[in-house]
This record gives structure tokens, sequence and C-alpha cells, in this order.
């Protein structure tokens, strides 16, 4: 594959095809005893300057009788033969095709096998020679093109043209069609190479993520042709190869050869071309441990662990680096390949300078931030697959960001107005219980997606929970617990400093630079207040040294403290809905009674919270077992629990019945997709517990629906 705009040969895997339309010319060949001819169907008429024969299929009957005749080569007059392959198929073009061994690889063969001459009609830079004939030398190959076709019709030769779309190669890097041309290259055989490589894969020595790409790593392991290594380019490593001018022998050293080892003659002269890139690059595993010494860095760092890099050069160099470290070490480069995709625009397309779609990732920074263009790329992949990326992905992630650095400044303004550390053990309030137990559901949920290479999950896990659980509620539920003051402040401050510290540990791979600023903001303001909380092992120097948490054991409160909140918190969103629905300030605080013959506890010990985060009246609520009257009043119904509000001076029933029918009509589609789930053959292949847990869902709906009925009625 010879690239005309680099003036070098190029390997396979540096081949594109894309698909174009062009056309086939059918054009006839007079036999040489002027008796007829033969017509011969090409997708490129300027490389018939070069034929040297013509081929038919040995069992296409159309030519049984034409094989061994002579043929002139029109324009170029040269005599070639009609010869016999299985090569050719019959059903392209006429059966009959044009051999030009040195500018097609399926032809280079069959002019091996048939000892036909090789003419090399074109230079490096794809114009023609003078082989090509006076008349055609110098012109560009499309040019060349237009001309032989034009000469052909002059002749009266051309039997038809048809249109014709087929896959054109194209050089990856320098974006022209990839010319078939005869030179002398290095080549690496590679099937000695690829055998133990797969074997390697195989076996599970080595390990891809995702695991789907292994089937593409076997195809081309199964079916690998042989490696041109040598480029025509100025810079790479050169050859190692030297030629003596004397006797011709050719030298492979690692050093420069004083003299030639057979005639002695010091007129050496070293091969200009240098290695493919990816050959180079596939030693990089071992060679910068100095390999080929036993090095200590090479005993202690080889082999290494995991492999990271795009999809987009399994072949390129992820292979090159198993086939060389199996070669020269005896031992595979790493154990774990994770793959990911490629960088998008936020419209899909792949990004160029053509296209003026490319994002330069210094103007983002510069803008945003680098942490908000990490957090994107990590958080936006998944293993293997292609990310969109744009401005305003950015900017949401610059705003994530300020976020954290908002919430820093709380929990260090809590902590700097404690009084005095905390000594005596106190009860946690339902939001404690709650912060806590989610944060240990977050650091192992992260924990295995780490293990198993989600790390884009992981950051939006630890996203969610900082954004929503910490800041939303936790905060907001804390802000009456730090103004009790005294121990109470001391243990919410200390509750704070403990779920922030954790969390910036786990966002610091995604957000290095904010997190090391505030963890050492963090960690200041807890020593200088004395306040009693130990890290996982004290407080390391920096963050980026500090201990990653690890996974928690799961214990019997969290599951109560999680679902006790989630009834708190579906009780508030209900409320907030309503308010917005009604256009209700924000700072109105609104009249409520709640009705529930079995949690009326649950909500007179939690009615601070519902006051705080709902934006109710404290000193008008009231919770009761049995419904009071209530004419005037909205009602709401979460579970059992019946929420009555006082939302406008008159009320509106038309507006209520409308809305509890909606709630209704939603309770009632819901009991029945989780009755279909549940009589399905979920119930009795997901675990225990999951089962369980719709099974929860089902008879709060159930019992959800059964208060609106009564109240619509």
């Amino acid at each position: 594959n010879w690239c005309p705009k680099s003036r070098t040969a190029i390997s396979d895997e540096e081949v594109v095809y894309k698909e174009e339309r062009g056309h086939l010319w059918h054009f006839r060949y007079p036999y040489a005893d002027g008796n007829g001819g033969v017509v011969v169907a090409t997708t490129r008429p300027e490389t018939m300057l070069g034929d040297t024969a013509v081929a038919v299929n040995p069992k296409d009957e159309r030519y049984a009788d034409k094989i061994g005749r002579r043929i002139i080569l029109p324009i170029v007059g040269r005599e070639i033969p009609i010869i016999a392959d299985e090569f050719v198929d019959p059903a392209f073009g006429t059966g009959a095709v044009k051999v030009t061994p040195a500018h097609d690889p399926n032809d280079y063969e069959m002019g091996l096998r048939h000892n036909l001459p090789f003419v090399n009609v074109m230079h490096d830079d794809g114009s023609m020679n003078d082989d090509a004939g006076a008349e055609f030398s110098g012109l560009d190959r499309y040019a060349c093109r237009k001309a032989v076709v034009a000469k052909m019709e002059e002749l009266g030769l051309v039997e038809k043209i048809e249109d014709y779309t087929h896959q054109v190669g194209y050089s990856e890097r320098g974006n022209v069609p990839v010319e078939p041309r005869l030179s002398e290259q290095w080549f690496v055989s590679m099937a000695p190479l690829a055998e133990p490589a797969l074997a390697a894969v195989n076996d599970g020595r080595i390990r891809f993520y995702p695991e789907r790409w292994v089937k593409t790593y076997r195809h081309w392991m199964e079916n690998i042709k042989d490696w041109c290594i040598s480029r025509q380019l100025w810079w790479g490593h050169r050859i190692p190869v030297w030629y003596c001018d004397e006797c011709h022998e050719t030298i492979v050293s690692r050093e420069d050869p004083s003299s030639c080892p057979k005639c002695g003659s010091t007129a050496l002269r070293q091969d200009p071309d240098v290695l493919d890139t990816w050959f180079s690059s596939g030693l990089w595993p071992f060679s910068v441990f100095g390999w080929p010494e036993n090095t200590p860095d090479f005993q202690y760092f080889y082999p290494t662990s995991v492999m990271e890099t795009g999809y987009d050069i399994i072949f390129f160099w992820v292979a090159r680096m198993v086939m060389d470290g199996l070669e020269f070490t005896g031992k595979v480069p790493f154990h774990t390949v994770y793959l990911h995709g490629m960088i998008r625009d936020d419209k899909g397309q792949k990004m160029s300078k053509t296209k003026n779609n490319v994002i330069d990732p210094l103007v983002l920074m510069d803008e945003y931030g680098t942490d908000a263009l990490r957090f994107t790329l990590v958080v936006g992949s998944s293993p293997g697959n292609d990310q969109n990326v744009g401005v305003k992905k950015v900017e949401a992630n610059r705003n994530f960001a300020n976020k954290v650095w908002n919430i820093g400044r709380f929990v260090i303004s809590a902590i700097n107005r404690i009084e005095e550390p905390a000594l005596e053990p106190i009860q946690w309030t339902l939001a404690d219980s709650w912060i806590w137990a989610r944060t240990r559901q977050t650091v192992n949920a992260v924990n295995d997606l780490f293990e198993n290479y989600q790390f884009g999950e992981a950051g939006r896990q630890v996203y969610e929970f900082l954004w929503s659980d910490f800041a939303d509620w936790y905060l907001e539920a804390s802000k009456r617990q730090l103004a009790e003051g005294a121990n109470r402040a001391a243990r919410t401050a200390t509750l704070l400093a403990n779920v922030l510290d954790l969390m910036l540990r786990l966002l610091h791979p995604f957000t290095p630079f904010v997190t090391e600023a505030l963890w050492g903001y963090l960690k200041a303001a807890c020593q200088e207040n004395g306040l009693v909380y130990k890290p996982i092992e004290g407080w390391e120097e920096h963050l980026i040294v500090g201990r990653c948490p690890e996974r928690m054991p799961h214990e019997a409160w969290e599951t109560d403290a999680i679902k006790d909140f989630e009834l708190v918190q579906e009780i508030v969103r209900s409320i907030r809905n309503l308010r917005s629905e009604y256009k209700i300030e924000p700072n109105k605080s609104l009249e409520a009674l709640f009705v529930s013959k079995n949690r009326a506890d649950f909500v007179e010990k939690n009615k601070h919270l519902l006051v705080d985060l709902a934006g109710l009246d404290e000193q008008s609520l009231t919770v009761h077992t049995t419904k009071p009257e209530t004419e005037g009043l909205t009602a709401l119904v979460v579970e059992d629990i019946e929420i009555f509000l006082s939302m406008t001076a008159d009320g509106d029933d038309q507006a209520d019945r409308e809305r509890l029918e909606k709630e209704l009509a939603e309770a009632e589609s819901q009991i029945a997709r989780l009755e279909k789930l549940l009589a399905s053959p979920f119930a009795q292949k997901a675990p225990a517990q999951v089962v369980e847990a719709e099974r929860e869902k089902l008879a709060g709906y159930k019992s959800s629906a059964e208060k609106l009925r009564e109240r619509l009625g």
C-alpha cells in the first residue's frame, strides 16, 4: 500500500476503505493475429499501461479455447498472453481481467505464479513515469485515467462504461487513495508471532474490557497478514540494516558495523528507511525499563498491569505489544486491556479541521476549568463506546465543580462555628442515619464499579450523591441541627466532615484540582477546631496520596433508615409539586395537618424535617390518627398518610378533584405494572431482596390508591 501524498509504504491497518461511486470501463484488447479480441473490465484504466497479461478462470467455458492466445495491449502495443488462474471471478465484468502485477496485490501473486514481467508505470507521487509511454509520462494518475479513456475511445476500443460503486482504500494519515505499487520493503512474518498472542487471550492471561472486543482481536489474529514495517520517512527509528557495496552482503546489527563481516570492506551504507511507528511502539512496555538489559526496573515493573487505550488501535498497538512482549520476554505485557471510545462533537461527528468542529481542550480548560473538562470526558464515557462532547456538557460540569466548592464552604463554616468538640454520645436523627447509610452505599457502589472498569458510572454515582442526597437534602436538614448548638451541632458537623472527606476521596480521580484544594481546607478546619473526626488513617499530607475508601459491610439499620427517609422525601416532593402547581411562593409557610392511623408517630417524630424541607408552618402543623374537619383544605395522599394543606382562602374543589384523579390514575398504572412484573418469571429468578422491594412498592401504591378513592368519595 503506497501513499502518494506521504510518499511511503503503509501497512494494511493504515488503509481506510470508503465507498465511492465510479465507473467500470469495458475495453477491447485485440488478438495478436488480428482476428477479434477479448473484452476486459477495469476500474483503474491508467494501470492498463502496465498490463502484462489478461487472465480468465480455467473453468470458464467461454474462454476455454482462448487460453494461451496472444493479445496486443492497446496504446502501448505490447504483446501479452491470456492466462488461466483460479483467482479470477467469472461473474465479475466479462470474466476476463487485466493483470498488472506491479500495481495490484492480487495481480502480483498471479505474476509470481505465471512468471509474468512486472512493469511499474508510476512515480512515488502518483504521477506516471516513462514506462507509461511518452504520451502519458508526468501526468497525475487521475489525469492519466481520463487521457487513457479518451485514447481508447479514439481507437474505438471502448465497449461500454457502467456506473459502479466500490470500496476504495485511503491512506489514513494522507487521506488520499492508496496506490498499490511494487517496491522493495521490509516485512515481518506475522503468523509465528500471532499464535502465542492469540493463546494468551484465549486462556485468560489477558482480558479485554469490554469483552466484546475479544472477538475482533481473535478475527484479526486468525487472519493476520505479513506486516510491512519499513517507511520512507525522515523520522523514526532507522532500520538496523547495512549493505556492503563490495560484495552486496546484507548486515543486520544492533550496533553500527565498522566493516563487512563477509569481505571486510568498509564501504557500507545503512538502509535509508525507518521502522513503522507502531513497530517501535510495540516494544514500549519493556523497552522503557532498560530492555534488553535485565535492569532492576525491568524486573520490578514488567509485566505491567492495565493497558488503557482506544479501541481503534487494537491492531496498531495492543496486538503488537502482546506479540512483542511474548516474543522478546516470554511474558504477556499486561493482564488487562481497557478500551475507551472516541471523542466526537456534540452531533456525534468525528472531529476534523475540515469540518471546523474541533474542540480545543486548552480553550475549554481556560474558560471552564480543567476539572470540568476531565469530569466530562471520564463520566461521559463507557467502555468501548464513543461519546459526544460539546461546550454545554463542560459548562454543566463546571457548575458541578462550583457546587462541590459551595458544599465544602458550608461544611467548613459549620466546623468553624463549633464552640467545643462533641464528647458525649447523642442519638442520630433520621436524616443523620439516612445520609450515612447512603454514604456507605455510594462507597460500596463506586468500589464495585471501579473493579469492573465502569469509571463513567462511578463518577456519575458520586455526582448524584453530592448534588442530590448531600446538598439538596442533608445540608438542608442539617441547618436546624447546627442551629441547636452544643453537642448536637458538634455531632452534625462531625458527620458533615466525615461524609465530605469520603466523597472528596472518591471524587479526586475525576476532579483532582478542586478536591485537593477543598480537602486541604477541610483538613485545616478540622485540626484547628479540634474536631473529633479521624479520617481513614489520619490526615495524610495531601489528598492525592490519601487512601481511597474501601467497601463497608452492610448493616441492618441502613435498610430501615433509607426506607424511612424515602417516605419523608416522597411527602416533601408531593408538597413541593403542589406548591408549584398552585404557584405558591417558596418563602410562604403552609398550614398543614397529617392523618395516619399507623404512621402518626413517624410523622410526629420527623415533623421538623417536613417543616424545613417542605416549607410548612411549624406552629399550626398537627398530626392525627383519625381525620378531623378538612373542608376547604387541599388533600394529598402518600402511602397511608393523608396530608391536608391550606393552599387558598376558599379552596378549589374541582381543581382538587382533577389532581386527585390524576394521582389515582398514576397509582393504578403502577399497581398494574408491578402486579404484572411479580406474576412473571422475574419473581422466581430475581434475588429475594429485589422481589421483596417490588412487593413493598406495590403495597405502598395500593395504600395510596385506597386513600385517594376515599378522598374522591
